[in-house]
């Protein structure tokens, strides 16, 4: 079967504790909270109108607890784990906020951080192992704030904005290369989407 034709809605997971308090997550495994799981089900809720043949998911418990709360609302079985989709990895900075590891270390070189380039590859190559296990088909993937943001920003011709917990962004695959549908679209309980610019504060 064809790989084009995939689409693919990535979705960041919903807000854990270390998300309110502004903590910078990369590859720490910490859960969601009850507003994650809220937003969660609002992006499940508003992505049931369309057809979709799977939901994948990053390791890490925040993305896996997010793509269970997607799959029962759209009554699909149990997500399919892909490793490639993992958050950046942060390093020394892992834990702290992003104001206090701006502090130590000034240029953003966090020891032990992944290298941006190196994730956006990764990223690529996460997507295109999804389409070869689901090809031509419509898949919700369940990752990371990151991760998103870096393949979205080698896709794209216009800046990319920070990724909301909870929020949507489609790829397609046309003609052996994704092509970008919609950026950062959040669903929230008793509203309609909403496209986040760079200076929300979601």
């Amino acid at each position: 079967m064809s790989l084009s034709g995939t689409i693919l809605a990535l979705i960041r997971h919903g807000q854990t504790e270390w998300n309110r308090q502004g903590r910078l997550q990369g590859s720490s495994d910490v859960p969601l909270n009850d507003i994650g799981r809220r937003q969660v089900r609002a992006s499940a809720r508003a992505l049931a109108t369309q057809d979709w043949s799977a939901v994948v998911t990053s390791p890490l418990i925040r993305a896996r607890q997010s793509a269970a709360i997607i799959a029962g609302e759209l009554s699909m079985g149990t997500p399919a784990v892909f490793a490639g989709l993992r958050e950046r990895t942060y390093g020394e900075a892992e834990g702290l906020t992003r104001e206090d590891a701006a502090r130590r270390w000034t240029a953003g070189d966090y020891p032990g951080q992944e290298d941006l380039t190196d994730l956006g590859k990764r990223g690529i190559a996460a997507l295109d192992a999804v389409a070869h296990h689901h090809p031509g088909t419509a898949i919700v993937v369940v990752t990371h704030g990151a991760l998103i943001r870096a393949v979205l920003t080698g896709l794209h011709s216009e800046p990319v904005p920070r990724i909301a917990n909870g929020a949507v962004s489609t790829v397609e695959l046309t003609a052996g290369a994704w092509r970008v549908q919609s950026v950062n679209i959040a669903h929230r309980a008793g509203g309609g989407p909403v496209a986040l610019s760079a200076n929300s504060t979601e």
